[in-house]
Formats: C-alpha cells, sequence, structure tokens
C-alpha cells in the first residue's frame, strides 16, 4: 500500500495550504479555509486557505505585467521551458499520480495514466513550439507579400474539473505557454490539493529559466467568490472550462456577451456499436473498461451500447459476466489489486441511485449492480457497484449524461445505418465506437453520414485519448478542442498581413483613387 504521508511530503503538501500562486512565489489568501476529502475514506487529506478577489486582482495583474514580457520571449525557448517542466513531472510522476488517486479517487494505474499525459502533452508542445505557423498567399497586386500569422493572445482562463485533475490544465497550459500566452488556473474546489502539488513541482523550473511571476498563476477560490467574475472578465481574451454542459451553456453566454472566446468541453453520451461482424471478446474487453473505468467519471465514458439483435444475448450475457468478475475488484484504488475505487462524493452516489431508478421507472431492466457498497472499506459511503441496464435510446435518463457506472444496452435490427441513427439521436457528441470487421460498415461510421461525434473510433473504446489528436466533441459537448493537432490556433490571435515591396500604390480589386 501506498504511504500517504509520504508522498504529501515529498510533494511539499502541508497541513495547511496557500491557495494562490503566481509562479515560483506563493501568497496567503484571505478566503475561508476548506478541507480536502479523500473520497476513499473520508478523511481529510489537508486544508487550503482560499482566495477572495482581491487576491484575483493581484493575480491578474500580475498576469498582464508577465504577459508584455513572455510574449516577447522567443516560442523555441518558450518550449524548452514546457520541456523542461514534463522532465519535472516525470520525476514525481508516481507522487503525484498516487495523489490523483488520494484526492479524487481513480485507481493508482490510472493515475499514473493522467500524469502520464501530462507529460506527453509538454512532448508535443516541444515541438509545437517550432511549429507556429501562418500561411503565404498569393496577393493580386504585383510586389505585395499577402500572408497570415499567429500572435499570441493573452491571458487564459482554465477551469478544470475534479475527474482529471492535472491533465488538464496540462493541455491548455503546454500549448499556450508554447504560444506566448500566460495561464490562470482555476481548480475545482474537489481537488484543490492535487493543482497545489502541480504547482510546487514547476517552481524550481520557473525559477531556473527565470520565467516572469504571472505566467503560470494558480488561484483557489470557491465558485461563489469569483466564478462569474472570473468568466465575465473582458481582460481574459479565452476561457476554457471542463465541465458539465448545463455549466458550459452559462460560461458560453457569459463569455459571448463580452465577445471573448471559449474552449468548451462538455458532457458525453457515449456510445459503442457491436456489429455481427465484430470480434466480439475485443469488444467485451474495451466496453467493460470504458463502462467501469474511473467509476464511470471521464467524459469518455461509455455510457451507452449499442448491440445488433442477433448477437444481443451473447453480448449481454459476456457483459453481466464480466461486471461479476469485477465485484471483488472493487476496493481502495491505492491498492494495485483493485480495479474500481470510489465516486468523488455523496453527491455523485446520489445522482448513480437516481439513474438506477429512473430507467426502471421508465421501463428498463437492471440486469446487475446498481447498489451502494457495504462492509469493509467502503465506510466511506462512496463506492458502488457499477450497473448494467437494458433500456431505450428514448428514455429521458438515457438521453442525460450520468456522471457515475451505469451503461445501458440498446438493441438494434437491420445495417450499420440503425446502429448510428442511435448513437447520433442524443443531444451530446463527444466519443464514439464501432466495433465490426466489415470494411463497410467501419467506413460508413467513419463517414459524413456516420457518427456525429467529435471522436470515432473504430475496434477501439469510446474512453480514453491520445496526445497528438485534438480532443472534444460537438453539440452539447461545446465544440471545443485540445491537447493535439491544430488546436494550438485556439490559443492565439490570427493576424492577415500585406506587405508592399513596390514603388507603387494599387489597391485591391483594381480600384483607382487619384487624387
Amino acid at each position: 500500500m501506498i504511504n500517504v504521508k509520504e508522498i504529501l511530503d515529498k510533494l511539499g503538501i502541508q497541513e495547511i495550504n496557500n491557495g494562490v500562486s503566481t509562479g515560483a512565489e506563493w501568497f496567503e489568501p484571505a478566503g475561508a479555509i476548506t478541507n480536502s476529502v479523500s473520497p476513499i475514506d473520508g478523511k481529510e487529506i489537508a486544508k487550503v486557505k482560499n482566495a477572495t478577489m482581491e487576491d484575483y486582482e493581484m493575480v491578474v495583474a500580475k498576469a498582464q505585467a508577465a504577459f508584455k514580457v513572455w510574449r516577447t520571449v522567443p516560442a523555441p525557448v518558450r518550449g524548452e521551458v514546457v520541456r523542461q517542466i514534463g522532465e519535472a513531472l516525470r520525476k514525481y510522476k508516481h507522487e503525484l499520480g498516487a495523489l490523483v488517486t488520494l484526492e479524487m479517487g481513480k485507481i493508482y494505474q490510472e493515475g499514473l495514466g493522467e500524469v502520464q499525459e501530462m507529460i506527453d502533452i509538454c512532448d508535443f508542445a516541444v515541438g509545437q513550439a517550432r511549429l507556429i505557423n501562418g500561411v503565404s498567399l498569393q496577393s493580386e497586386r504585383p510586389q505585395h507579400r499577402l500572408f497570415e500569422q499567429y500572435q499570441p493572445l493573452g491571458l487564459v482562463g482554465i477551469v478544470t474539473s475534479y475527474n482529471f485533475p492535472v491533465a488538464v490544465w496540462a493541455w491548455n497550459s503546454a500549448l499556450a505557454i508554447a504560444a506566448g500566452d500566460v495561464v490562470i488556473w482555476k481548480p475545482s474546489s474537489k481537488t484543490p490539493i492535487t493543482a497545489i502539488a502541480t504547482q510546487k513541482i514547476i517552481r524550481d523550473v520557473l525559477i531556473a529559466n527565470n520565467v516572469p511571476e504571472g505566467v503560470f498563476n494558480l488561484i483557489v477560490a470557491k465558485s461563489s467568490v469569483m466564478g462569474d467574475n472570473f468568466i465575465a472578465d473582458k481582460r481574459i481574451p479565452l476561457m476554457s472550462v471542463t465541465g458539465s454542459t448545463a455549466v458550459g451553456k452559462r460560461v458560453g453566454g457569459i463569455v459571448g456577451k463580452r465577445l471573448g472566446k471559449t474552449i468548451l468541453e462538455l458532457g458525453g453520451n457515449n456510445a459503442v456499436i457491436i456489429t455481427p461482424d465484430a470480434d466480439i471478446p475485443m469488444a467485451i474487453a474495451s466496453t467493460v473498461f470504458g463502462t467501469v473505468g474511473t467509476a464511470g467519471q471521464r467524459c469518455t465514458t461509455t455510457r451507452r451500447v449499442i448491440i445488433h439483435e442477433s448477437i444481443y444475448e451473447e453480448v449481454k450475457n459476456k457483459m453481466v459476466a464480466a461486471y461479476g468478475k469485477i465485484t471483488p475488484k472493487i476496493g481502495n484504488p491505492l491498492d494495485e489489486n483493485f480495479l474500481v475505487g470510489p465516486l468523488i462524493d455523496k453527491g455523485s452516489v446520489d445522482l448513480f441511485l437516481n439513474a438506477v431508478s429512473s430507467v426502471e421507472k421508465e421501463g428498463g431492466k437492471v440486469l446487475i449492480g446498481g447498489q451502494v457498497m457495504e462492509g469493509k472499506g467502503f465506510e466511506s459511503g462512496n463506492f458502488v457497484m457499477p450497473c448494467i441496464a437494458e433500456a431505450e435510446n428514448h428514455f429521458h435518463i438515457v438521453q442525460e449524461e450520468t456522471f457515475a457506472p451505469i451503461v445501458y444496452l440498446l438493441k438494434y435490427s437491420g445495417d450499420i445505418n440503425n446502429a448510428v441513427a442511435i448513437n447520433n439521436a442524443v443531444p451530446q457528441g463527444l466519443s464514439s465506437a464501432c466495433f465490426t470487421l466489415n470494411i463497410r460498415e467501419a467506413e460508413t461510421f467513419l463517414s459524413a453520414v456516420g457518427s456525429d461525434c467529435g471522436i470515432a473510433n473504430i475496434n477501439v473504446g469510446t474512453s480514453g485519448a491520445e496526445i497528438g489528436g485534438a480532443f472534444g466533441g460537438e453539440k452539447d459537448t461545446g465544440g471545443g478542442r485540445e491537447s493535439g493537432s491544430d488546436a494550438w490556433k485556439a490559443y492565439m490571435r490570427r493576424q492577415t498581413s500585406t506587405v508592399n515591396y513596390s514603388a507603387d500604390l494599387p489597391l485591391a480589386q483594381g480600384i483607382k483613387f487619384d487624387l
């Protein structure tokens, strides 16, 4: 078992921690002191002093001053700082991964995986720092050069969720910093300690490279104190927010009123299609991980399994059997013998139980699971038995995202187009997958008439994402993209430029204006 005290000591976590930093410097805020409690056993991890609006104003002022300097630093030099941050994260991978597990509740292997995502995006951003490129265009005017370029945008606000308490910060900050921006990070109030630990990990890198105070900012504060004030702040041109669809709609409305920019990573209601031509053992293994990994608290968690009627009973029985094997694997996620940890808190447990009750009320059938775990090791009340339920896609509860380990089995008949129609018939559009060895089915699923999600996989589940590919979804998922491809452009302002190197002044479109 992991030694928690040793982990906290190595990461510099104290009994009471300041929740405001501008990089290397820490400040003692004047806000309330709150406790971070582990969902594993309900015990306190540490306390945090929260920020006030006065603290926030100080941070913004430092960020504004820092941006004026940081934007002038050559991009490859900025990338070198990000590279060193990746190395620092490598050094503390095991400790930070364990803290993610302790504070969030995902199993230790997933905690390590989250830190690895941070390292990977740093590697990606290092390369990107040398590839911030524009486009040369052909001017209609002689001896004119027409081109596009990208410039640093300014202050970037980052609001992260508890389920990936540090990786999503890295997705955003690594690209933003390489682009020449500065970041203000407001972590989830449910997981502030991992954020504080991360800020402490990067401190030596910032000092060694003379990074100005105000480039990397952390501010732990209650949403009631700085939520709307942060989002509505015109000094922050870009807000990147990860959360529920309801939160995203609120953020989009507030930022939109000031004509600011947003990157929104919101809810998913992800489906797996299993066709008669699927490799069923592969489909089962992948889907089970997709449904119970992180105790169903991933935005890419598999929520619906769409199964052809000819193989429905076979797939159903095998999934139920697999879930039966999971039951003894539910427990303390710090112990590597367990595969499923707790939900984040009692509120999430209530949402889970409500979903189980709702699907039955609407005419569905619970096949396995749906209970709160009891007994030794489950005293926190946050552990649940993952649930499989038969349902229909039109059920109200199926149309919603329940951020917990409940999956709905749906039956389809006919060809792949009917399955795709079910996949697309929800408000969300994040991740999707189709298991088939039939090339026609696979290509149809990936075509313009196929999945309407931002992520569409063949013989790979819905859960998880690789750094390098743009992550995000459509419809109620928000439309934002992070962590790869050309997502870096969202953190920059686009500029079209014309240079006249002739001795004449021809106008566009051949317009004559002679004085």
